[in-house]
């Protein structure tokens, strides 16, 4: 999926208090779900229910919680030039009136976007099994570092998305309907799209799939990278001194400047210089905690390696 779709992505999180679509878009995904993000893709691995990481008596869902029906409708550099009813004919009916819109994209990765009757299925005693799912997913059952697992998924009746992708894009849609609303066109299940021009994505979807959904994340323990950020810094001013002993060359020594951007980038390092058995069951929740996915997460379903 390309970077067109980085901007929608970006504002459906901010806009839904949270929620993020799929990636590719428009697949299913359920509370449990665990997955990984590589190369900007989501790989789904199991679920911690139907794997029998977690036991079925030990999980609550709360079923058909409604949303803010308001906070799922939203466009991004999209305008209406033209709106009306028009006059067509056919040799069956003879002449018929429709009504048309032209939607108007500003640039490459405007969107339009609106859903009816969103809801969402959520795992509300998350607190309970926390810990329990850090043990296992990172020793006792399988060995994880890097983890997302699905803790609420929403659906709608119905959505429509479309995504520009170029500049001055455009869509004109027609409907028997006489409703003239930017919104009412789009929801409208017998609205036809009459022509497109350079369009990226344009998509109804008229079934409940859970494509969007809310995730927790395996990070390590603040305290812990801390410590470990605090130990490089000191090694790394140390290493100038040791290089002059121990090579029998004349290299040109500076001060070492260590960035600070490490500490967004260290945390598989931490893991990677634990001695042989140092993280094991028994130390597991002092090293890793769980946090809620957010904007940086989106940004890496758009990191590709090599670019």
């Amino acid at each position: 999926m390309k970077n067109v779709f980085k901007k929608f992505y970006r504002s459906f999180y901010s806009r839904t208090s949270g929620f993020i679509p799929t990636k590719p878009i428009n697949q299913n995904i359920y509370p449990g779900d665990f997955f990984q993000i590589r190369n900007g893709e989501m790989i789904l691995l199991g679920n911690i229910f139907r794997n029998g990481i977690i036991a079925k008596e030990d999980i609550v869902l709360q079923n058909g919680i409604a949303l803010n029906g308001a906070n799922w409708n939203f466009n991004d550099g999209v305008s209406k030039p033209y709106s009306g009813r028009d006059q067509g004919t056919n040799i069956i009916d003879g002449e018929f009136k429709f009504s048309k819109q032209v939607l108007a994209f500003e640039e490459k990765g405007s969107f339009f976007f609106c859903a009816q009757d969103p809801e969402a299925v959520k795992l509300i005693n998350w607190n309970e099994i926390e810990n329990e799912l850090i043990i296992k997913l990172t020793q006792t059952l399988f060995s994880f570092r890097e983890v997302y697992v699905v803790t609420e998924s929403a659906v709608a009746s119905d959505w429509t998305l479309a995504i520009a992708g170029a500049e001055k894009a455009e869509l004109e849609i027609a409907t028997e309907s006489e409703s003239f609303g930017l919104v009412d066109l789009f929801i409208d299940a017998n609205s036809k799209t009459i022509q497109a021009r350079d369009i990226e994505y344009y998509h109804k979807e008229t079934k409940k799939k859970p494509s969007f959904f809310k995730a927790k994340k395996l990070v390590v323990q603040q305290g812990k990278l801390d410590v470990f950020i605090s130990d490089l810094i000191k090694e790394n001013s140390q290493k100038v001194n040791w290089a002059t002993d121990f090579y029998e060359y004349d290299f040109y020594h500076d001060t070492v400047h260590f960035p600070s951007s490490v500490s967004m980038t260290a945390q598989g390092c931490v893991l990677d210089m634990l001695q042989a058995n140092q993280l094991n069951p028994n130390t597991a929740l002092s090293y890793f905690k769980w946090e809620d996915a957010n904007l940086d997460d989106i940004e890496k379903l758009f990191t590709v390696y090599g670019y």
